[in-house]
């Protein structure tokens, strides 16, 4: 076993024949000598992070570093395809296993790893031998070029390891993972190794039954393949990643790193199970209606810190203990009490709430395990110790954190500690009275105790300091400055610390080994505080604009839509548009010149499906979706610099995915196609595109300027074609039309002939080219212009497959009492009559 006595943990580092391939991200530090078989030096990017104290929430940005490792492997021969990650977060104690079958463009796989941003991919030697590298490793590589790569031989990857390890560390509430993952060989080989290593660097064990291990398949959640994600920008923006103009931006009101970790991996991964989404706008509702409980647990939750890195560092045993080991447990044991103390106020900020999650919470937060934790570190650790700000108060609270008469010894120490405290403070109050100067002691981690003093340099002999005062820096009229005396004074102070340290860490060690085994709680808590963290951000959104609550049926409506993040940079709130699909009503061609909304409104759409699906309130008047499992889009970026082939291909290959990846339950959004080609040949392109798409039952939305599409419609009754429209205004001078943009959807396609010329006549073209276009413009016009015409019969089947749908709908959804419901049937039936033609052609069988 890995885990008998220390000795046996330490399996000497170069057993483990890692090599990694050296990183191209700027800020990472050579370090010569490592453990690895390769015998040149390597840059590593990760430093360990055992030392990690927890921060206070305002004072940590969220993802700001990248801290996760990911083992993955594959199966070979006739098991590829089939694919294996575990996935462990440095300042998140929670192995994540997953294991799925992936088609060969390893679209699950990509889409996974860019949602866990990991800091290092540790693979097999096999799947990166040279020359003879498989499809997935350089697929990885390609996309993720500024990530560590380290490979491990392929004995690690041992199905039998990962699941003795798991036995070995998994918490015992969490044991029902075993059932899961039993037969998962891949997930388990890629944890034995991953378990492995992360070991190996962070030269730590983690104390048995102590992990959070859980199995997540990629059925639960919707897929947003990553060039989507970036298209809508739902956690980075485009122009500017330190721009907070991006769905995660407008959500994002959390208190908490965890909340807002939450928050991330939620919009990138929307829920697909209608029932878990109202669940949580029950919640959110109630917390919008219930101002009292909004406010009081946003007070609570705001005073929790990173939960989930406590977690991590505490469950962690150092195999050596250095100073630096036994401060941060201690800083650790400290952070833990602070959010123990926080459980009371929490459940009295829950008391009074009425919804079945809410409720859950509460009753979670019932367990006495919190109280027993808690009571065993009062035994040990003063009632009065808790976070503070400041190095000094901190520091202060590590060295008096235990109580008097536990050790004789550390009690010694202490009160040497206080009497060299008490001596640097009485001869930095002689030196002042010595030479007059208004000297006061200060503290900073770095330098310990220096002298300080505000003085105008003119009031000094000579404008110089005395003689014996060293390290001298001075801001403004701030000296800093320090002296032999006080450099020795610090060192003894420095060395009865280091015993304070020493004694006070074997006390919290013995104390940790009690509570390891009720440590189960507190991956509770963090996941209570993450959720309601990220609810109450929901609900803070809706405060500050009007969003309704979604319904969720088999119809995508929305009545009155805004884009989220539009409304956001402007201040102001955008012109809103509707939106309807139904099954029989499922595609959707969007037309309108250059600037006229298309974009934003396809956008729009895709963000407020996300939105509805992670349990928030959409900006509207009123929505309904259908849940979307996966979420495609393919959106022209204009400001493409490559030239137009490769543009072309990006096209091609954006849309061959989603034909390959499509199915009846997508959302799909395509904002043009074909544009980098010719223009026949690019019609001909989106024709085709459009006629696989119409036959799936997915809800597709394609803008598109090449109005030839807009025919469609007579061969498919379920398309439907809108338009932006535009008005045309007449300049004072009376020569000039202006466009004027009104950015309002309407039925029907585009009217705007020639828009292309319109804009370049705004730009500063010269006008004899201008005239020339339009010249050429009109001839070829009068070429192609051979319509085709729809038959009265072709207008008749339209007319009965919209009312079969609307029957069918009716049937499925209605929610009438039978007079309104025989007014609305009748009028189904005018509108029917009405769009039929010629009585002549009419059969009277209805």
């Amino acid at each position: 076993s890995y885990f008998g006595d220390k000795s046996s943990c330490v399996e000497n580092g170069s057993a483990l024949n890692l090599t990694s391939s050296s990183v191209r991200g700027l800020n990472s530090t050579c370090v010569g000598k490592t453990p690895l078989s390769s015998s040149r030096s390597v840059c590593r990017s990760h430093t360990p992070l055992m030392g990690l104290s927890v921060t206070s929430s305002s004072a940590v940005s969220a993802h700001s570093v990248a801290s996760v490792i990911v083992a993955v492997v594959e199966g070979r021969g006739l098991a590829r395809g089939e694919v294996g990650m575990a996935s462990i977060d440095l300042k998140n104690p929670e192995v994540i296993l997953s294991q799925f079958a992936d088609n060969t463009t390893y679209a699950k796989v990509i889409t996974k790893l860019k949602i866990l941003t990991p800091l290092e991919i540790v693979m097999s030697n096999t799947a990166c031998d040279a020359g003879n590298t498989t499809k997935l490793f350089s697929l990885i590589t390609e996309h993720f070029k500024n990530v560590t790569f380290t490979t491990a031989q392929r004995k690690y990857f041992s199905e039998t390891k990962g699941l003795e390890y798991i036995e070995q560390l998994c918490a015992s509430e969490f044991s029902t993972i075993f059932m899961e993952v039993q037969s998962k060989y891949y997930c388990l080989a890629a944890a034995a190794a991953l378990l492995k290593y992360v070991e190996f660097i962070q030269n730590s064990v983690y104390a048995p039954k102590s992990l959070k291990v859980r199995f997540q398949g990629s059925e639960k959640t919707a897929m947003i393949d990553s060039s989507s994600a970036q298209n809508l920008e739902l956690v980075i923006n485009n122009r500017d990643s330190r721009n907070g103009h991006t769905l995660f931006g407008v959500l994002n009101y959390t208190k908490t790193p965890g909340g807002s970790r939450r928050l991330r991996s939620n919009i990138l991964e929307p829920l697909v199970d209608a029932e878990t989404i109202n669940t949580r706008l029950d919640c959110v509702q109630e917390l919008l209606q219930d101002e009292e409980l909004f406010f009081g647990l946003q007070a609570v939750i705001s005073k929790f810190l990173d939960t989930e890195q406590l977690l991590s560092v505490l469950v962690q045993i150092p195999k050596q203990d250095t100073v630096k080991a036994a401060e941060s447990k201690i800083t650790n044991l400290i952070y833990l009490k602070h959010t123990l103390e926080l459980v009371e106020p929490l459940k009295a900020a829950l008391r009074s709430c009425n919804t079945p999650l809410l409720k859950a919470y509460y009753n979670s937060l019932e367990d006495t395990r919190f109280g027993i934790i808690l009571e065993k570190i009062t035994t040990v650790i003063n009632d009065d110790t808790r976070y503070t700000k400041g190095c000094l108060s901190m520091r202060t609270q590590k060295c008096y954190a235990v109580k008097p008469n536990i050790n004789e010894f550390l009690d010694i120490a202490r009160r040497t500690y206080t009497e060299i405290v008490d001596d640097i403070a009485g001869m930095i109050t002689q030196l002042a009275e010595k030479y007059n100067l208004p000297m006061k002691t200060s503290f900073s981690s770095a330098r310990g105790f220096f002298i300080q003093m505000n003085v105008d340099c003119s009031t000094l002999p000579n404008g110089q300091l005395p003689s014996e005062f060293t390290k001298v820096t001075k801001i403004k009229n701030t000296y800093s400055f320090t002296s032999a005396d006080l450099i020795k004074m610090n060192e003894r102070c420095q060395e009865s610390l280091r015993e304070i340290y020493h004694m006070t860490y074997l006390i919290v060690c013995k104390l940790l080994n009690e509570i390891y085994e009720h440590i189960h709680c507190l991956y509770k808590l963090s996941d209570i505080v993450s959720m309601l963290d990220m609810l109450l951000s929901f609900a803070h959104a809706c405060t500050l604009s009007d969003y309704v609550r979604p319904e969720f049926t088999d119809t995508l409506a929305i009545k009155q839509g805004w884009h989220p993040i539009l409304e956001k940079i402007a201040m102001e709130k955008p012109v809103s548009n509707n939106t309807y699909l139904t099954e029989g009503n499922n595609f959707v061609i969007i037309t309108g010149p250059n600037m006229s909304g298309k974009s934003t409104y396809l956008k729009q759409i895709a963000l407020c499906q996300i939105m509805a699906q992670i349990g928030s309130y959409v900006p509207a008047e009123y929505c309904s979706f259908r849940i979307a499992e996966q979420i495609f889009t393919r959106i022209g970026m204009d400001d493409d610099i490559e030239t137009n082939a490769s543009t072309f291909m990006k096209e091609m290959k954006e849309i061959t995915y989603i034909i390959q990846n499509a199915n009846d339950k997508s959302l799909i959004i395509i904002d043009e196609l074909g544009r980098g080609t010719s223009a026949e040949e690019g019609i001909g392109i989106c024709y085709a595109a459009c006629e696989y798409l119409l036959n799936l039952k997915a809800f597709t939305f394609f803008a598109t300027h090449f109005l030839e599409l807009c025919h469609i419609d007579a061969l498919y009754p379920n398309v439907e074609n809108y338009h932006f429209e535009v008005q045309h205004v007449r300049s004072s001078a009376g020569n000039r039309e202006k466009i004027a943009y009104t950015y309002t959807l309407s039925k029907g396609y585009s009217e705007e002939k020639n828009y292309g010329l319109k804009a370049a006549e705004v730009s500063s073209l010269p006008s004899s080219i201008i005239l020339d276009a339009k010249e050429i413009t009109n001839r070829i016009a009068k070429q192609i212009l051979h319509r085709q015409k729809s038959t009265p019969d072709m207008v008749k089947q339209r007319a009965v497959y919209h009312l079969a749908m609307r029957l069918v709908q009716t049937a499925r959804n209605s929610r009438l009492d039978p007079d309104s419901l025989r007014i609305y049937l009748k009028g189904l039936k005018k509108k029917y009559e009405a769009s039929c033609p010629a009585p002549g052609q009419n059969d009277e069988q209805h």
